[in-house]
């Protein structure tokens, strides 16, 4: 799937071209506790072709001299990871010397980026747009991110630069690993000891590609790919930049993966962070195995792997039926126990239960328990079945689904993982009339 980052100077609506673009309601990363910003991450679609957009907005903080480092850095980072770059720029301040800078980065890159001048709302403004033309690019998208004028001509560009999907590699049933997580927890550490060699996956030369790398692991019987996100730059001292920069590195390594390795610092616990790139992988449906390593740093007594998963658990709340792995990569500790549950949750992934299977099992259970009677009605579910999807997902059908419920559909899908293996995977399920 594409990746389309939005970069600019503040203020110039980046964040209302984001929210256009994908629409309000299916942004992803909600405001979860202890995360400082609203929404980085969504997906949008356009002429049946769907993609991934980023926004890099209201990441700047401090004095004008951060301001344009912290630009540059937003810049640098969406040349690295995006297969499209919209270059937002503001119609009512006309160029301004950072636009200039901005430009003149951009215009290094061999990436597609679209100039965007935003706030096109009226003919005056119109008429300003061709002083955007300095910048370079031959062609200048007006458009208004309030009233959505321009963003349809918008998307038609973007779509038509997207990659095309590699139809070789869909047919590859091998599957995907990803490893996510903070800078710092041990990513590279993981894959080294797993290769038992040095895999050096990033380079650190300014300017140098830093996507995200995928190796192939075939041995001791077992066989998958596995992508490192460890390319992280680090910010010192400043907290936010980081979590935001591993999650923008860790949404394209989520969507191209089966099975995600969520790798945290037993020292630090779950934090919201992880939180966050664990809503993620799960809004993607993908398969989640949760590493703590460095778990040879944490003092142990009997109690603490049972204490420690609680935690976790209770974060992670209502899904959490996910596996949970303490490793050392450093000492080499349970590496190969994590790759046996990886393979273990992406067999649960492409899972199939027959219908009378399903029926058989889980009628009786729905009659003994039906859903709760709304306003005198009882609701009926006649017949269930399992979604021709890449990940598990079950049509319940009932004479009146809208009145099921939030608990009753936890309830259903306790009663599916009770009954066949869907370990680390997350499910869906929806009512429909039957």
């Amino acid at each position: 799937m594409g990746l389309v980052a939005i970069v600019g100077r503040p203020n110039v609506g980046k964040s209302q071209l984001f929210n256009r673009l994908i629409g309000e309601r299916k942004a992803i990363v909600d405001d979860m506790e202890g995360v400082t910003r609203d929404r980085v991450y969504g997906k949008s679609d356009w002429n049946g072709k769907e993609f991934t957009v980023v926004d890099t907005g209201g990441y700047v903080h401090g004095s004008d001299d951060v301001f344009e480092k912290e630009i540059r850095e937003q810049v640098q980072m969406a040349i690295d990871d995006a297969d499209v770059i919209l270059f937002v720029t503001d119609v009512t301040t006309g160029v301004t010397p950072l636009d200039r800078e901005v430009a003149d980065m951009l215009r290094k890159t061999e990436k597609p980026v679209l100039l965007v001048v935003n706030k096109v709302d009226n003919t005056q403004r119109q008429d300003d747009i061709w002083d955007f033309y300095e910048l370079g690019w031959d062609e200048v998208f007006p458009v208004s991110a309030i009233n959505g004028s321009g963003t349809g001509e918008l998307l038609d560009a973007v779509v038509e630069k997207l990659p095309e999907e590699n139809k070789e590699e869909e047919q590859d049933d091998t599957p995907v690993f990803a490893v996510v997580g903070r800078p710092n927890v041990g990513k590279s550490t993981f894959i080294n000891t797993l290769f038992g060699e040095k895999r050096n996956v990033v380079s650190d030369i300014a300017g140098t590609t830093r996507d995200t790398v995928k190796w192939l692991y075939n041995k001791f019987g077992r066989k998958f790919y596995i992508v490192d996100t460890a390319g992280m730059r680090r910010k010192k001292n400043v907290k936010d930049d980081v979590e935001y920069y591993s999650v923008l590195r860790s949404i394209k390594a989520i969507e191209n993966a089966d099975v995600v390795l969520l790798m945290l610092d037993a020292t630090k616990g779950m934090e919201s962070q992880d939180l966050n790139i664990f809503e993620i992988a799960k809004k993607n449906n993908k398969g989640i195995v949760i590493l703590v390593n460095k778990w040879d740093l944490v003092e142990k007594d009997t109690h603490t792997v049972k204490e420690y998963t609680e935690a976790i658990k209770e974060r992670i709340a209502p899904f959490t039926d996910v596996p949970i792995v303490f490793i050392s990569a450093k000492d080499k500790k349970r590496i190969l126990k994590a790759i046996d549950e990886a393979l273990h949750v992406a067999e649960n992934r492409k899972r199939r239960i027959k219908t009378s299977e399903l029926n058989e099992v889980l009628l009786p259970i729905i009659k003994q328990n039906p859903p709760p009677a709304v306003k005198g009605k009882y609701v009926k579910i006649k017949y269930v079945t399992q979604l021709p999807s890449h990940s598990p997902k079950f049509a319940f059908f009932a004479n009146l689904p809208q009145y099921i419920k939030e608990p009753y559909k936890r309830f259903l899908e306790n009663q599916i993982r009770k009954h066949w293996d869907f370990t680390g995977v997350p499910i869906e399920i929806y009512f429909r009339k039957k």
